[in-house]
């Protein structure tokens, strides 16, 4: 799953661009609701108002679609998590990053539920980028916290398993927003929701 794109690839007209995110968003629903292989690519063309053989256009398969959607919600994930600089202050951001995390289960819930299913499934269509791309990132932001923690600006708590928390944490209001409505008789504040876990996820990590 490349972050890098095919400068040799034929640049894509804007018909073709809006086309395929319409197919991908059609999908997206989908998807997250009834999983790979409960989803008919019928499913999708209904819910674009094309026909298959338009959908087949723009996407080889079922497969493709799945792919291009799931690529699609790790890059918008990693941006903020790439974008965590060494050079700055650890809480200003880690802060940033768990904000920008709950802003992305509040308002793309279902990206977040199609990758949980994925993984929950075994992730059978991205296992092997997991292992290579997803975890060069993650072992490339864990050496950050490490260095943090080195130099005493974080107190020491296993670097991977931050990254693991954070995610937990946060995705839990995308992928549980039911049993949270349930519980709470009602959507949970944001801004209390974001506070909450702020203080939460980092104040065991501040020094002094």
């Amino acid at each position: 799953m490349s972050r890098t794109s095919d400068d040799s690839a034929p640049k894509k007209t804007r018909i073709q661009e809006r086309r395929e995110k319409l197919v991908l968003d059609c999908a997206l629903e989908a998807f997250a609701t009834n999983g790979f292989h409960g989803t008919t690519i019928d499913q999708i063309a209904a819910k674009a108002d094309l026909s298959k053989p338009n959908v087949l256009y723009y996407f080889k398969s079922k497969e493709d679609i799945y792919l291009s959607l799931l690529q699609r919600t790790l890059e918008g994930w990693l941006d903020p998590f790439i974008a965590i600089d060494v050079a700055g202050d650890p809480m200003t951001e880690l802060e940033a990053y768990v904000l920008a995390k709950m802003d992305m289960s509040f308002d793309q819930p279902l990206p977040s539920r199609l990758f949980a299913i994925e993984v929950m499934s075994g992730a059978t269509q991205m296992k092997q980028s997991m292992r290579t791309t997803l975890r060069a990132i993650v072992d490339e932001k864990a050496a950050v916290f490490q260095t943090w923690m080195d130099q005493g600006k974080l107190k020491p708590v296993d670097p991977h398993h931050l990254i693991f928390s954070i995610w937990s944490v946060t995705q839990h209001y995308a992928d549980f927003a039911v049993q949270i409505e349930c519980l709470l008789d009602k959507p949970p504040n944001r801004a209390l929701a974001k506070a909450a876990v702020i203080d939460i996820l980092l104040r065991g990590l501040r020094v002094n």
